[in-house]
């Protein structure tokens, strides 16, 4: 999805250096999928709770891809390599 249509449909952006994270509250069926993927990503005790830069791009791809509802998404910044 391209980030115009994320934002539209409620996702809210987490600025990273090599990916960005959306995250859409709504869609979220909380199956813990993203914190138990990776807490240094995905930390509910800090403000924001998602740090895309809190580990390499494949890791937050991956951890990413283990969302059963479609409540995250990631762009990859173009030109930056992991």
């Amino acid at each position: 999805m391209e980030e115009q249509e994320l934002l539209e449909q409620g996702y809210r952006k987490y600025h990273g250096e090599k990916i960005d994270v959306y995250f859409n509250t709504h869609v979220c069926e909380h199956s813990g999928n993203c914190v138990k993927g990776n807490g240094a990503i995905f930390d509910l005790k800090r403000k924001p709770w998602i740090d895309p830069d809190q580990a390499n791009k494949a890791e937050v791809m991956r951890v990413i891809d283990t969302c059963p509802s479609g409540a995250l998404h990631y762009i990859q910044k173009e030109g930056v390599q992991k």
